[in-house]
């Protein structure tokens, strides 16, 4: 069976762990939590990134980082995973969903400035397989009105927009460290702090809302509470596994990025014969190639495709079922304007292997079997 994800391994993961456990500091905020921080801060030329136990929590940080109230309103894509919008709902907010671009699957950055009301206090673009969405024309918005951005950009480590790393443009940003993503710690994420005024309530709150960080550093002689806040802090364990392979993120990277470069060349003709869609890419994005996707004709074609590579001993899978459909997404939010797209691109969108260390092999029975599916033949 070729799976569709298999988390990365690099080679000093057992290393690392068995130094944590023999140094006896298993909790949080130890050498490697530090180091995973400051390579992201020095990497992505962020102001602050914190560990956090997951991409969720890392947005359940920077929703209460908003000040987000119960009746306000936050704009989003339904394109999306739930922690999305359960980070703001958690904190009283309403959803407001936007339609997404057919062409990068992202937030409609045109669609956005009708939807804002009086009540509108955050906008939240994801980047979806690690392509950024229009964030110019998104913090142009936020500035006009006055809102917070925090962008979701749990599937963009390492990618870009116009030079700048995805996460570092909003007021937050968060990424996610799961076992699917390009770098794992099995659960975890960062959140990224873009304004100093800001850094050290993020401390607070990630710290059970204790100011211990404050006494680690010597700036006080004692820690007390002083905020609300939750246990948001990663077991060093897991950072040991994260630092393994930020030591080595650029090879991840590359060998990604190699499997991604191979799908589209391959695939192509299928494409220009409108046999398939291929993942669109703008000039002003540099990707981290997260996934590949193929768009089918509509959703039975897509069903028979998955059905026939599960028989060719081959995992492809879907998602999302658009939030604003979903039961929660009718009881927390709303849709705003038409669904042109959100519904109608989720049903034909279909992800093929990609993970680091897919063989050459098995990405070539991957494409053979596609083109097998849609011309009834392997053609070279």
């Amino acid at each position: 069976m070729i799976s569709f994800n298999v988390p990365p391994c690099t080679g000093n993961e057992i290393n690392y762990i068995k130094e944590v456990i023999e140094k006896r500091k298993i909790c949080g905020d130890g050498m490697f939590t530090k180091r995973c921080n400051e390579w992201i801060e020095k990497r992505f030329n962020g102001k602050k990134a914190l560990l956090t136990t997951s991409g969720t929590s890392a947005l359940d940080m920077a929703a209460v980082l908003c000040e987000i109230k119960p009746g306000d309103e936050v704009i989003l894509p339904s394109f999306t995973f739930s922690s999305t919008a359960t980070a703001f709902v958690l904190a009283g907010a309403k959803l407001v969903f936007v339609d997404i671009r057919p062409d990068t699957m992202n937030i409609d950055e045109n669609k956005i400035e009708r939807a804002i009301t009086e009540r509108t206090r955050v906008i939240v673009p994801v980047h979806y397989a690690g392509v950024s969405c229009e964030m110019d024309k998104i913090m142009e918005i936020a500035k006009k009105h006055g809102l917070k951005v925090v962008e979701d950009a749990a599937q963009g480590f390492m990618s870009t927009y116009k030079g700048k790393a995805l996460g570092t443009i909003g007021d937050f940003g968060a990424y996610s460290f799961h076992e699917t993503k390009n770098y794992s710690m099995g659960e975890g994420g960062a959140v990224i702090i873009n304004d100093p005024a800001y850094i050290e309530r993020a401390e607070i709150l990630r710290e059970k809302g204790t100011n211990r960080s404050k006494f680690y550093r010597g700036q006080v002689d004692k820690y007390t509470w002083v905020d609300i806040g939750d246990s948001f802090l990663p077991s060093e364990l897991n950072a040991a596994y994260l630092w393994a392979q930020l030591e080595v993120a650029d090879k991840i990277n590359e060998d990604r990025k190699d499997t991604w470069k191979r799908y589209n060349e391959a695939l192509k003709p299928l494409e220009q014969r409108g046999r398939i869609g291929l993942p669109v890419v703008p000039e002003y994005c540099v990707h981290n190639a997260h996934m590949y996707y193929i768009k089918c004709r509509d959703l039975q074609e897509r069903t028979a495709f998955i059905d026939y590579m599960k028989e060719r001993g081959i995992q492809t899978v879907f998602h999302y079922i658009p939030l604003h459909s979903a039961p929660a997404g009718y009881k927390f939010g709303r849709f705003d304007g038409e669904d042109e797209y959100t519904t109608i691109e989720s049903e034909k969108l279909v992800r093929l292997p990609m993970y680091y260390g897919l063989s050459e092999t098995d990405r070539e029975k991957t494409i053979c079997s596609i083109y097998d599916f849609f011309m009834g033949k392997i053609i070279g």
